[in-house]
Order: structure tokens, then C-alpha cells, then sequence
């Protein structure tokens, strides 16, 4: 399945090709797809389509930053997670 990230006026993200939404929060929303994780921070972040069966997963709020990572040992650690 192909990838793509698709930002709109900072204020939504659509990712295709994810395989499993790891985290989500107020902050922080944590999605992992074939080879890569992607970590999308900001402000009143929530999920607003989950559709994993076709890799759909979008995201809604104030987005200050995405970071990508391999998938190999690219997971948030969980303390990591709750004292940000």
C-alpha cells in the first residue's frame, strides 16, 4: 500500500497507507504504517476518520509539527508519552 501525508492550512492531516493509530491525545497523535511512524504534535488534536481496514486515519486541531521515523524501534516510550 502506498504512503502519502496530506496537511491542509495546519489544521488537518490525512495519512493513507497507515496500518495502526499507536496513541492519540489532546497533543499528540502516533501512527504507524508500513515502514515508517509518524508523530503529528499540537493542540486540540483529535482523530476525525478512522478507517484502517482502507489505511485512512485523520487528523483534526492546531498541527505544530510531524516528525517521521523508521518503524524499528520508533515507538514513543510510554513515559515519554504521559510526562510531555
Amino acid at each position: 500500500m502506498q504512503e502519502s501525508l496530506l496537511i491542509e492550512n495546519r489544521e488537518s492531516v490525512k495519512v493513507l497507507g497507515a496500518t495502526r493509530v499507536i496513541s492519540s491525545t489532546q497533543n499528540q497523535g502516533v501512527v504507524e504504517t508500513k515502514d515508517s511512524v509518524i508523530v503529528i504534535s499540537g493542540s486540540d488534536i483529535e482523530v476525525k476518520k478512522l478507517d484502517l481496514e482502507n489505511g485512512e486515519v485523520s487528523f483534526h486541531g492546531k498541527i505544530n509539527s510531524i516528525k517521521f521515523s523508521n518503524g524499528q524501534g520508533a515507538k514513543v516510550p510510554l513515559l515519554k508519552r504521559i510526562f510531555k
